[in-house]
């Protein structure tokens, strides 16, 4: 800590000292996580510097500004939260449908505008219930269109698939003990023996994606250990211990054959290993992008029209599309920003306004395209 000795100001007697005062209310904000006020206590101590006539200074890392301050710079490229991931595409949709709205246009079929809590942990209390929900029955949907990804290239990415997400915690019990002893058969050795089964078929598959050309990240199954529990004092060795992995598997993977790879993993690092899922995605239904598919057609038919060039992948990582398709509705994941770095999630994830503007036109052809696919038989 800083210490900064000063002579005592004169106060009324009787009266709270200005400094206990001063004290009180830096106490009185709230700087405990998980939700700091950060912001209060910075115009707080601006405001006492600006008494003391000093100078003051901020280093920030990460982001160039507030995240939430939906700065615009001297180039159109507005930084925030979201811009990318996903607030643009719901804006974009807006718009297109008050354009459309504005000039008259009848639509042979319904639109439905939909905004679903939930998708970034997992969308359990979002898309997932309400697919099965009555109201969604009733919309008697056909096709549906969901986010995607930016391409830093002239292209547009579409996706029609996504790597299955699973969420695994690996439970390894052991012999406890002394910390000052060699135990056997302990949580800790069994542990290990886990992480490098997974940890080495991670390292097999990210050769694969570097190796091969064809490939892109959704072709090929990701593995990151996220978490690891166990443990009460350093002299304690844990009668248990857990690793938790972030598993993305793509449609072409026979998930029970690798579900028994797992299982034999557990099996080979030691006795009593279990494991449980926080998330099992198992649907690895794809949606069709074959030029006679008739909701293929008109997307990519709308988008010729725009002269814009598409390529093909399956989705990284997970969005509602999966819990759309499971009931058997197509859905293309398409997020119109070309010329855009990958930033969702990331530190100073912005969007050019251009590219945002740009991709509310593109919407503008979507909708009315896919619009006019004529009923199927099987439609009531």
């Amino acid at each position: 800590m800083n210490y900064c000795p000063l002579k005592t100001s004169k106060h009324p007697p009787g009266a709270e000292d200005p400094a206990v005062s001063l004290f009180r209310d830096y106490l009185r904000l709230r700087t405990v996580h998980p939700d700091p006020d950060y912001d209060g206590a910075l115009r707080f101590l601006d405001r006492i510097a600006e008494e003391l006539e000093l100078p003051m200074k901020k280093i920030e890392e990460h982001w160039k500004y507030d995240a939430f301050s939906a700065f615009k710079d001297a180039e159109g490229n507005i930084y925030a939260r979201g811009t990318q991931d996903m607030k643009c595409v719901t804006i974009q949709y807006i718009q297109a449908i008050r354009r459309l709205k504005a000039e008259g246009h009848r639509l042979m079929r319904t639109v439905h505008l939909m905004f679903v809590p939930d998708e970034e942990v997992g969308g359990h209390k979002g898309m997932e219930t309400f697919v099965k929900h009555p109201e969604f029955q009733k919309l008697n949907i056909g096709f549906a269109l969901d986010e995607g990804l930016a391409n830093p290239g002239e292209a547009f990415t579409v996706f029609y698939g996504e790597r299955n997400p699973w969420w695994i915690t690996v439970h390894c019990p052991g012999s406890p003990g002394h910390g000052s002893r060699f135990v056997e058969n302990t949580a800790a050795e069994k542990m290990r023996q886990v992480i490098n089964s997974f940890l080495n078929f991670r390292e097999k598959e990210k050769t694969r994606l570097n190796t091969s050309e064809c490939f892109t990240l959704g072709d090929v199954t990701t593995v990151n250990m996220t978490m690891v529990k166990g443990g009460v004092a350093y002299n304690v060795i844990p009668a248990e211990m857990d690793v938790s992995f972030d598993l993305r598997i793509p449609p072409t993977v026979n998930l029970q054959e690798f579900e028994a790879q797992i299982k034999q993993w557990c099996k080979e690092a030691g006795e009593d290993i279990t494991y449980k899922f926080a998330q099992k995605h198992m649907n690895q239904d794809v949606t069709s992008t074959e030029e006679s598919d008739p909701w293929w057609s008109a997307f990519s038919g709308a988008c010729k029209a725009m002269n814009m060039r598409l390529e093909k992948e399956i989705f990284p990582a997970a969005t509602d599309s999966r819990f759309i398709r499971a009931v058997g509705i197509p859905a293309i994941g398409f997020s119109p920003m070309n010329r855009t770095p990958i930033l969702l999630h990331d530190h100073n994830e912005y969007l050019n306004e251009q590219i945002f503007l740009k991709g509310i036109s593109v919407y503008e052809r979507l909708i009315p395209a896919l619009a006019s696919v004529p009923a199927f038989p099987d439609e009531v």
